[in-house]
C-alpha cells in the first residue's frame, strides 16, 4: 500500500486516486455515475473538486443525501455548517428578506447589514468594532492584507508554511500549501513564511517538551527584517487540528507590538463557536488588529464573509479595500443574524465545549485499540485523529488514511483528510449524542477494515 505524494495529499481526498475510482465503480449507481460525467464535461477540471466524488441531492440538519438515497452523516462540510444544514430560523430569515430586499446595491445600506456590523463588534472582544464583509474568506484575507499595507506602510507579511488562507493570488502568497502555489510563477513580494507552531511534528526539535522555538522564529524574522507590516496565522490550524499551547500568541502579540506589525488571525474555519469560543483565540487571551471570518457566517447557506479591525485601523477612507458587489449582502446578512441568534438561542458554544470533551474520550479509546492512530486532539468540536504507521517515529500512514476515509463513506460518515494522514472531523454543533456516538462507531468499523483490508475500496 503505497502512499500518496506528500505535496498532492496534503489536503487529503484527491480526486484522481486509483482508490478513489474504485469506491466509484463499487458504491454509485449508473445515474449518479452520469451526473458526475455531466459535471466533468462542464466544469474545468481542478483536483480536490472536478471531478467529482458523488452527487447529494439534499442537505439536512448534521445529513447529506445522495443521488441514491443514502444518508451520509457530514463530518467535514466545508466548515460551513455550525447550526447544521438548513437550519430553519435561517432558512426563515432568508425567506423573508427575499420577499423585501432581494439585493442591496453597494452604494447603499440596509439595516441587516448595519445589525450584523453591530451585533459583531459586541461580541468581539476590546476594541474590534470596525467591520466589512464580502463573499468569501479568501476575499476578506485580501482585505485584511491591503489594510495592513495602508495601516503600516509596509508591504512584508510573515505566515506560516502548510497555512491555508485562500485560493486567490494573494492568499496562495501568504498561504504556505504547495499544491496551491507549485507552479503559478511568482506570487506577492515580500511574503514570507516561517515554521507554524506543530506540537505533534516541530521544526525545531523541541523534544516532545514544547519550548516554543517557532515563536523565537518569528520573533527573530521580525527584528531581522524590521519592515514587516503583519503577521497572519490560523488561529489553530485547521487541516490537521494543530493547537498552540497557552503562551504561543502571548508571545506573538508582544513580538508584533515590539516592531510594529500587525497580527492577523484567520479564522474562517473554526470561529462561530467551533471550537467552544465563539473566537478560538479567546481561548488564548489575546485580541488581534484583525480577525477574519467565514464560512459559517452565512449559515450554511449564503457565501458570506467578515474582516473586523481595531477601531484605529479605520484610516483607509482615500482607497477601496473590498468594493465587493454584494458587500452588504442584504440576504446574506440576514442569513448571518439568524445564525448569531441560533448559536446564541441554542447555547451552541458550551455545546461545542461539552460535546468535544465527549468525543475526545471516544477518540482516546479508539487509539487504544487502533495502533494506526498516533494522537488523537482536539479544541471543542474541531477534532483530529492523526494516522501513522509506526508511534515511535509518527511516520504519516496517507495510504491508511485514504483507505479509511472510504472505508467510512461506505458507512455513511463524510469527513476531510488533512496533512494527508489527519482525519479532521468537524461535525454541525448541533449534533445530537446519538449521531456523534454513531460516527465513531463507523471510525472505529473503518479503522479495523483499513488495518486488514488496506486495498479494498
Amino acid at each position: 500500500m503505497s502512499d500518496p505524494s506528500p505535496d498532492l495529499a496534503s489536503e487529503g481526498d484527491i480526486n484522481f486516486t486509483p482508490r478513489r475510482a474504485a469506491w466509484q465503480r463499487t458504491e454509485l449507481d449508473e445515474r449518479t455515475r452520469s451526473w458526475l460525467a455531466e459535471d466533468a464535461e462542464h466544469f474545468l477540471h481542478q483536483s480536490l473538486s472536478t471531478p467529482c466524488l458523488n452527487a447529494i441531492v439534499a442537505a439536512r440538519g448534521v445529513y447529506l443525501e445522495d443521488a441514491q438515497g443514502r444518508q451520509i452523516l457530514d463530518f467535514h462540510g466545508n466548515n460551513v455548517h455550525q447550526v447544521g444544514h438548513g437550519h430553519p430560523r435561517v432558512i426563515a430569515a432568508i425567506k423573508a428578506q427575499l420577499d423585501t430586499l432581494p439585493f442591496c446595491p453597494r452604494r447603499y445600506t440596509n439595516r441587516a447589514a448595519i445589525d450584523l456590523a453591530e451585533r459583531l463588534g459586541a461580541l468581539a472582544p476590546g476594541d474590534l468594532k470596525k467591520v466589512l464583509f464580502c463573499p468569501g474568506g479568501t476575499s476578506a484575507i485580501g482585505i485584511a492584507l491591503k489594510l495592513a499595507r495602508v495601516v503600516t506602510g509596509r508591504h512584508k507579511t510573515l505566515s506560516m508554511h502548510d497555512a491555508f488562507h485562500g485560493a486567490s493570488l494573494d492568499a496562495i502568497s501568504v498561504g504556505g500549501e504547495a499544491m496551491f502555489r507549485d507552479g503559478l510563477g511568482p506570487l506577492l513580494p515580500g511574503a514570507l513564511h516561517t515554521p507554524p507552531c506543530d506540537p505533534h511534528h516541530c521544526a525545531f526539535h523541541c523534544a516532545g517538551q514544547c519550548n516554543l522555538r517557532c515563536v523565537e522564529a518569528i520573533e527573530l524574522k521580525l527584528a531581522a527584517e524590521g519592515d514587516i507590516g503583519a503577521v497572519l496565522v490560523e488561529t489553530v490550524r485547521c487541516t490537521d487540528v494543530q493547537v498552540p499551547p497557552p503562551d504561543y500568541y502571548r508571545r506573538i502579540r508582544a513580538a508584533c507590538d515590539r516592531h510594529g506589525a500587525l497580527l492577523i488571525l484567520d479564522e474562517i474555519p473554526i470561529a462561530l463557536g467551533r471550537t467552544g469560543k465563539f473566537f478560538a483565540f479567546e481561548h488564548y487571551n489575546v485580541v488581534p488588529d484583525i480577525v477574519v471570518l467565514g464560512k459559517g457566517l452565512g449559515g450554511g447557506v449564503m457565501p458570506l464573509a467578515a474582516v473586523i479591525a481595531r477601531t484605529r485601523l479605520d484610516v483607509a477612507p482615500h482607497t477601496s479595500l473590498g468594493h465587493y458587489t454584494h458587500e452588504k449582502s442584504s440576504v446574506g446578512c440576514a442569513a448571518a443574524l439568524a445564525t448569531l441568534d441560533v448559536i446564541r438561542d441554542e447555547a451552541l458554544l458550551a455545546r461545542s465545549a461539552d460535546l468535544g470533551a465527549r468525543a475526545l474520550v471516544q477518540m482516546r479509546e479508539l487509539a487504544a485499540r487502533h495502533p494506526l492512530i498516533g494522537d488523537a486532539r482536539g479544541l471543542g468540536l474541531l477534532l483530529g485523529l492523526e494516522l501513522v504507521t509506526d508511534r515511535a517515529t509518527m511516520t504519516p500512514a496517507r495510504a491508511a488514511a485514504e483507505a479509511v476515509l472510504y472505508h467510512a463513506l461506505s458507512r455513511g460518515l463524510s469527513f476531510k483528510i488533512g496533512q494527508g494522514n489527519v482525519l479532521t472531523l468537524t461535525p454541525p454543533l448541533t449534533i445530537t449524542e446519538t449521531e456523534l456516538d454513531r460516527a465513531f462507531s463507523i471510525l472505529d468499523e473503518s479503522l479495523a477494515l483499513a488495518a486488514t483490508q488496506p486495498s479494498a475500496p
